[in-house]
């Protein structure tokens, strides 16, 4: 595998007596679209908020392109934000704020660009998200679901980031709209040449998405692989998820009658 453009080494996140990342080792090469799979509580949000620094590990270490990444502060910190792009899991869209002000407002708040400038570029990425002219000037409470996630979309890429994160990109769509956009992801990412983490249950959107695919369970990466070899894990833990079968190592606390 190419040398990591995104580094976690033996990180460690415990809220309280609850131990949510127990030695976590990830590596992501550059341009490279990395998916992590696994169930509800296993650590994949708390991963994605340690290396944006949302959340401070306990112990270990995050790199960036080579770049010890822990503890950033101030115009340190901002710069570092401002290289990533977010896919929210439920759109996370400003409900006051119009279509392209959302995909703009990034541009417009964090970069203090002129509102003409950022609105001609909240344009073009919605173009690139199959969203016409028409759709501009609408609030998100007058779009479907399936356009949400694609304003989601644009939003995340308005800026060209190096780095993009994907939280749950095809929850709450149906298997159509859940595949145009996985395929607008891989279009879009491969345009940017950026560097993706993704988390997500869906497997057909894991496939699709993901140049290598990891699993985490119990906070611990336990398989990183190729996506094509996943089928072919030899892991009872990653077989047991792909497949969505209720017996086998992974057991989930049901209370039964």
């Amino acid at each position: 595998m190419a040398e990591g453009y995104i580094v976690l080494d033996n990180v460690h996140k415990s809220f309280g007596p609850k131990h949510v990342l127990n030695g976590v080792n990830l590596s992501v090469p550059k341009g490279h679209s990395l998916v992590v799979i696994g169930g509800s509580g296993t650590g994949k949000s708390v991963m994605l908020k340690c290396i944006l620094g949302i959340l401070r590990p306990d112990s270990g270490a995050i790199r960036v392109a080579g770049e010890n990444v822990l503890g950033l502060a101030g115009k340190a910190r901002d710069a570092y934000l401002s290289r990533f792009g977010m896919l929210f899991q439920g759109g996370a869209l400003f409900d006051s704020l119009s279509v392209w002000e959302n995909v703009a407002f990034g541009l417009v708040q964090g970069r203090a660009m002129a509102r003409s400038r950022a609105r001609d570029i909240a344009m073009e990425k919605l173009r690139q998200v199959g969203l016409g002219p028409e759709v501009a000037s609408l609030y998100p409470a007058e779009l479907s679901g399936g356009m949400q996630k694609r304003v989601g979309l644009a939003r995340a890429i308005a800026a060209d980031p190096e780095i993009i994160f994907f939280d749950e990109p095809t929850t709450g769509l149906d298997p159509i709209m859940a595949d145009v956009i996985n395929n607008l992801i891989v279009d879009c990412v491969k345009r940017l040449g950026a560097t993706t983490i993704s988390i997500t249950h869906d497997m057909a959107s894991a496939r699709k998405i993901a140049d290598d695919i990891a699993m985490i369970y119990k906070g611990q990466i336990i398989w990183q692989g190729p996506a094509k070899t996943i089928g072919e894990s030899g892991n009872a833990y990653v077989d047991q998820f792909i497949h969505g079968r209720a017996e086998g190592p992974i057991t989930m606390d049901v209370l039964r009658p």
